[in-house]
């Protein structure tokens, strides 16, 4: 059975990218004239993605009443909003799983629906452990510093000096402290706020860095128990953030 996407949006240039996108990706596209029809598709489970327009009124509203769902119904939930719109932080916590920042292009839309194949439990099971480490983000052909503020298996979150770009293919660098361990690989962006942080999951490390990591992770559990070093990867409630990507 073909996949299907319910698409509440208004802006044309928007849905048509959508749809040649979609299309693209063996992807059936529904466009909703209203909010309840959209709710109606997710609610007698005949669609596998919801999409968003978060400039439309309301819209809000039909992400959490489709996050409400039990896992097992409740489809991928996306928003599409400006990139300087200050609502992607309520989008995200509403329930949306992605941001597609408007003018849409092929390559994101394709980047959520890989993204969104991963399980929801490794994106957000994963405890946090506070660790302090200069981390190199490779950046358009430049090194940009930044310093951490806790890791775990799945993913880091970070303080650089400056904005971090939302990507889905960041490479990274860093010595896990109290070690000689270079950890290395790739990470996706899902969040970034103005003022230089940011969260990522790794989307690729070699063996070695993983088993290194593991083991470093390992220890820290040992001394704390996870009762103080473990978190969320969410962003500070306090900051004008952008989002990617989040599951549940």
């Amino acid at each position: 059975m073909r996949s299907s996407a319910a698409v509440l949006c208004r802006d044309h240039a928007s849905l048509e990218t959508l749809n040649a996108t979609l299309c693209e990706l063996g992807i059936r596209m529904v466009n909703c004239p209203s909010r309840q029809e959209a709710l109606e598709l997710v609610l007698a489970g005949r669609c596998s993605t919801l999409i968003v327009d978060f400039d439309l009124p309301g819209a809000e509203e039909v992400i959490r009443m489709a996050a409400l769902l039990p896992p097992v119904q409740k489809p991928a939930l996306l928003a599409v909003a400006s990139r300087a719109w200050p609502g992607t932080g309520e989008a995200f916590h509403s329930g949306a799983s992605r941001i597609l920042y408007r003018p849409l292009d092929a390559q994101q839309v394709k980047d959520a629906f890989r993204s969104g194949r991963r399980t929801k439990k490794t994106r957000r099971k994963a405890a946090r452990y506070q660790m302090k480490a200069l981390v190199y983000l490779e950046c358009e052909k430049r090194s940009l510093p930044a310093i951490s503020i806790d890791i775990s298996a799945s993913g880091m979150a970070v303080q650089a000096v400056e904005t971090v770009p939302i990507t889905s293919d960041l490479a990274f660098r860093c010595v896990l402290p109290g070690t000689n361990v270079s950890l290395e690989g790739h990470a996706e962006v899902i969040w970034a706020s103005d003022h230089g942080r940011a969260g990522m999951f790794f989307s690729q490390l070699s063996s070695a860095s993983m088993k290194h990591l593991k083991h470093w992770l390992s220890r820290r559990r040992a001394h704390s128990h996870a009762k103080n070093g473990a978190h969320v990867l969410l962003p500070p409630e306090d900051d004008h953030v952008c989002f990617a990507s989040a599951g549940e």
